[in-house]
């Protein structure tokens, strides 16, 4: 008969034999890791959380703003109720006169919500006032339309020129005065011409 000899690796390989591992196999049941970590990660997915929106109209648009995100709602934006374009830069100097969503509401809390606003001094609208649609080919009435809205109107290219209607002044923030008279005229096809506008103050009567 012949003799075995039983060296250290010989042992190692029947060892792996009995038991059907191989040197790969590190849960012994027949499943991968990546198997248990992709059911981990299904088994760990939840529906976006929901809640209900505050009533936000009254307040100061920053007590409103954070309001909002205590009750969970992190996606905040707000513009002028007046239609006249200007920007919340010091959120303690605005009320809100409206949100997008109800109050009460039950909504995913990544939805975003809207506030019309106006400065703490003013009236709010009954409802807020939009901004002109884009021009088009056509010259819109932009009457009582503020500067600013109205040359957001226009095509960026179009050369525009603005000047007091009454007293000469010069205009600086274009979002605190009102057009009084245009040229063109409303309904004129616009072709790339220069467009000019007359206009005073809010608050002021046009000449």
């Amino acid at each position: 008969m012949a003799d075995w000899k039983l060296t250290g690796a010989t042992i190692g390989v029947l060892v792996l034999a009995a038991t059907g591992c191989g040197p790969d196999d590190t849960t012994g049941r027949g499943t991968t890791p990546t198997a248990n970590a992709e059911r981990t990660a299904s088994s760990g997915r939840n529906e976006a959380e929901t809640a209900a929106v505050p009533n936000l109209v009254g307040m100061g648009l920053q007590s409103a703003q954070d309001t909002s995100q205590a009750a969970g709602f992190y996606a905040l934006k707000s513009h002028d109720a007046l239609g006249r374009g200007r920007m919340q830069a010091l959120d303690r100097n605005w009320k809100v006169c409206s949100q997008n969503i109800a109050a009460g509401k039950s909504v995913p809390t990544d939805t975003k919500l809207d506030f019309g606003a106006v400065k703490l001094e003013e009236t709010c609208p009954a409802t807020d006032q939009k901004a002109p649609a884009e021009a088009g080919g056509t010259m819109p009435d932009f009457k009582g339309k503020s500067v600013k809205a109205a040359r957001a109107a226009l095509d960026s290219g179009t050369s525009v020129t603005v000047k007091d209607a009454g007293e000469d002044r010069f205009i600086l923030v274009e979002s605190n005065w009102q057009v009084c008279g245009q040229t063109p005229a409303a309904g004129v096809k616009l072709s790339g011409q220069p467009v000019s506008f007359t206009a005073v103050k809010f608050g002021e009567s046009c000449p």
